[in-house]
């Protein structure tokens, strides 16, 4: 089943001209619905507000709030009869033109699959060496720079490794091939500023929030792979999981503390 413009079909032929597809002119979401609940559904919403308004569109009524959005996809779920599901919501310009776009419409597709949550630790990763972070106005969202992760990953798969670690081009953490990655040192908390290029994450702002919340001190930054080697604990935290990293390069890591690792799964 797919949800196409908020009409749920058992297969949908895209109409052409498709700007998505055409000019990448659009983004995606990718969203956790379990417990019958859209998991972290109002920064979902945030960041493609954000998107949205980053390329001069304007997202539909059913998309635009976290209580539509949430209504919205539920059906999606209901109609695959899934308890738990991994919801891709890809949006983009609706219309023809070429770059200079015609209109602020969004046309939007969303499909489910089951989830099934990944904890296990990552026993060793290691920092990319073909693929770097790029900042761009449009690198804090998902889609735009897909290519940067698909080339990661490729390179963390010929490598045949657990894990790798995009930097930026001068050196400084970004991010992990598809996710945030934090680091523990002397109690404080460290993530990599959103200036490196990395995706502002709805995980990584909800660790963020909550360990701010608790007391814990939290560091955002440009930091040189030496801060992360340097770290007693190593974890990345996307939508789907938080996974500990066990061992970067030769530096091993101990476990963070489970309070921190709390801080993540506050829904």
């Amino acid at each position: 089943m797919l949800l196409l413009n908020n009409q749920l079909l058992p297969a949908a032929a895209l109409p052409l001209p498709n700007r998505g597809l055409a000019f990448g002119d659009g983004f995606f979401e990718t969203l956790i619905y379990a417990d019958h609940r859209l998991r972290l559904a109002a920064d979902h919403c945030q960041r493609m507000q954000q998107a949205a308004a980053a390329l001069y569109l304007t997202l539909p009524p059913e998309l635009a709030t976290p209580e539509a959005l949430e209504t919205t996809l539920a059906r999606l779920a209901a109609a695959h009869n899934l308890p738990a599901a991994r919801l891709r919501l890809q949006l983009w310009r609706a219309g023809g033109g070429r770059y200079t776009p015609t209109t602020e419409a969004i046309e939007w597709l969303a499909t489910a699959e089951a989830f099934v949550p990944d904890e296990t630790p990552i026993e060793k990763a290691y920092f990319a060496r073909e693929t770097h972070s790029i900042y761009s106005p449009l690198s804090f969202c998902k889609g735009p720079q897909a290519w940067l992760y698909v080339r990661a990953a490729h390179e963390r798969q010929q490598r045949g490794l657990d894990e790798i670690i995009l930097c930026d081009a001068a050196g400084h953490v970004a991010e992990a091939g598809a996710a945030a990655i934090f680091w523990v040192k002397d109690e404080v908390l460290f993530t990599p500023s959103l200036e490196t290029g990395c995706v502002a994450g709805v995980r990584r702002a909800q660790v963020l929030r909550t360990a701010r919340a608790a007391g814990v001190e939290c560091r955002e930054g440009l930091f040189g792979g030496e801060k992360l080697l340097a770290a007693d604990a190593v974890f990345t935290a996307n939508v789907t999981a938080i996974r500990i990293i066990k061992q970067v390069d030769s530096d091993v890591f101990a476990e963070p503390d489970p309070a921190i690792i709390a801080c993540g799964t506050d829904w």
